[in-house]
């Protein structure tokens, strides 16, 4: 087969080109706490994106389209029945995971994060206002940034699989769990940034 028709087939699972394919870089992970992933429309096809690999890796995660969610009938419902139900969002009332002291939060059954750039991400939660109820948490200070594809000058910004993982490592209080899907996501990384012409000219450069 050519180099040329290889890259017209698409994996039936992650949806890429044959060349591209990151379904070797998949962790099965069992998660106890549930994921729901509220994915702005831009992200869908966005190649640079993460959530295809979190969602073929966890084992309880679903992935919702969409930027106002405030009457979504799916997302309401997985509200309701997975009580209590933290968002993974920096607003002002947010309280830093894993520096809780006892007695300040029940034991969450679910996650939800926004997945798009923070202005996006930032407008989907203005504008869904069944979000605001929920107790909204950030990750701790100084979890290092492992994703070098898409570039931001936030601080500690990090992709939507690092987020999730880190978040769900602490909530479930188990880091060993979570390594493997952490170790992988390197090699996802290092995978991505080989399709770079930046990339191409520096391994060139060194040869």
């Amino acid at each position: 087969m050519s180099e040329h028709s290889e890259k017209r087939r698409y994996c039936d699972t992650c949806q890429r080109p044959m060349s591209a394919c990151i379904c070797k870089f998949t962790c099965a992970t069992d998660n106890q706490v549930r994921v729901l992933v509220l994915q702005h429309p831009t992200e869908v096809k966005q190649t640079k994106g993460t959530v295809g690999l979190l969602a073929q890796s966890l084992s309880n995660i679903e992935v919702i389209v969409g930027e106002d969610f405030s009457d979504n009938e799916q997302v309401n419902q997985f509200i309701e029945a997975n009580q209590p139900c933290y968002l993974l969002y920096p607003n002002e009332n947010a309280q830093v995971l894993g520096q809780f002291t006892d007695g300040d939060k029940q034991t969450p059954k679910s996650l939800i994060l926004l997945d798009g750039t923070w202005k996006k991400a930032y407008r989907m939660f203005q504008l869904s206002k069944n979000l605001h109820q929920l107790p909204s948490v950030v990750l701790p200070e100084g979890i290092e940034c492992l994703y070098q594809i898409r570039k931001t000058s936030k601080k500690q910004a990090l992709s939507s699989y690092e987020a999730c993982v880190n978040a769900l490592a602490l909530l479930e209080q188990d880091q060993a769990k979570y390594q493997n899907m952490l170790d992988n996501f390197i090699k996802f990384n290092e995978f991505q940034l080989s399709f770079t012409p930046s990339h191409h000219h520096s391994s060139t450069k060194g040869e």
